[in-house]
């Protein structure tokens, strides 16, 4: 088949396109976990920006202020706090050293077979060993990779303010360069924006929300290793299907069989009102109306993410897999085609 002038110049408009677009994903690949968070970043903090922008009218010092202000909110606490927690997780690892968790067991499970708690304290004592040590290496890890890690930071710093800034911009010429079909387009980005605020907003704001109230319980029920123990509660409610009770429900067992009954049951009776309660409260007003993700699929795509990309994975690859299945229904309901068509193909087809 022989092209024609204009078949060969679009082939060749194409073949440049194509060839730049992998040069250029070659030349990004080392900073594009970077830029994507960034991206998200912005898309976050963008009602926060806006409304920013009403006080302080000018686009560039609006955008620093929301900057400044999340580094300060991030940075003060974590400033006092890392010391702490360095501290708590060291003596947690001590602990799992020396702490004889089958007299625990006995304790609370007197009816169990002897041989069985004493298998099952040695099984939960290798794994908590294990899980310690391997933090601990990459703890140790981290340290070496400080410089890459700012550089990252910079990076991710950069792309949330002119993700910002420019936001106005960046969304229309993301329009104008669109190959897609106008009144598809606007159903495409309505489904791919409440997919990604239903799992921000779904899995992360919410699950943070739940750990930092179990953490105040932590804090008035006199708990030891408070800090840790809430981030542990905040990383197990981001996860689907793990959720806060993973962690409050041993502390609350380890507070009854302290012989404090009556804060045992307080302690529970707060996480089991408040902090599991909080869950429905706030799902049912932030991700009113938004796209309802299977659980399943969220948590194949964080893990999937953790293991590829890193802690920012567990946001990315939820959206990866949502995006993904977009495309497939499209296709499932021969809707992928009619994308690319201008508006006239796509109503000439109807009829």
């Amino acid at each position: 088949m022989v092209l024609n002038r204009e078949g060969e110049s679009k082939f060749w408009t194409i073949a440049a396109i194509v060839i730049l677009g992998i040069l250029v994903f070659i030349l990004l690949r080392p900073v594009l976990i970077s830029l994507v968070a960034g991206l998200i970043l912005a898309y976050i903090f963008l009602p926060l920006y806006k409304w920013v922008l009403k006080w302080a009218k000018y686009r560039t010092l609006s955008a620093f202020i929301v900057i400044f202000a999340l580094v300060a909110i991030a940075v003060i606490p974590l400033w006092y706090a890392l010391p702490v927690l360095i501290n708590q997780f060291f003596e947690v690892f001590k602990l799992s050293q020396t702490v004889d968790l089958s007299s625990i067991l006995q304790k609370i499970f007197p009816s169990i077979t002897k041989d069985i708690l004493i298998q099952a304290g040695t099984t939960i004592t290798a794994v908590v060993s294990k899980a310690s040590t391997s933090v601990l290496s990459s703890a140790v890890n981290l340290f070496s990779e400080i410089p890459s890690l700012l550089l990252s930071l910079l990076v991710v710093g950069f792309v949330f303010f002119f993700g910002l800034r420019d936001s106005e911009e960046l969304t229309k010429i993301a329009k104008e360069i669109s190959p897609l079909n106008k009144a598809k387009e606007k159903i495409l980005i309505q489904q791919f924006k409440d997919i990604t605020e239903s799992i921000v907003y779904g899995q992360f704001v919410i699950g943070i929300s739940q750990g930092l109230l179990a953490g105040i319980g932590f804090l008035v029920f006199g708990v030891d290793k408070a800090l840790l123990l809430t981030l542990l509660t905040i990383f197990c409610s981001i996860i689907p299907i793990l959720g806060p009770y993973i962690v409050y429900i041993p502390v609350a067992i380890f507070i009854f069989a302290s012989g404090n009954t009556g804060a045992g049951i307080g302690f529970l009776l707060y996480n089991l009102i408040i902090v599991s309660t909080l869950d429905n409260f706030l799902r049912t007003y932030i991700v009113a109306k938004k796209t309802k993700m299977n659980q399943g699929i969220v948590l194949i795509g964080m893990i999937s993410g953790l293991i590829m990309f890193g802690v920012v994975g567990l946001l990315i690859g939820p959206l990866i897999l949502a995006y993904f299945l977009i495309i497939l229904q499209l296709y499932r309901e021969k809707e992928l085609n009619s994308l690319f068509m201008k508006e006239e193909q796509s109503t000439e087809e109807k009829k």
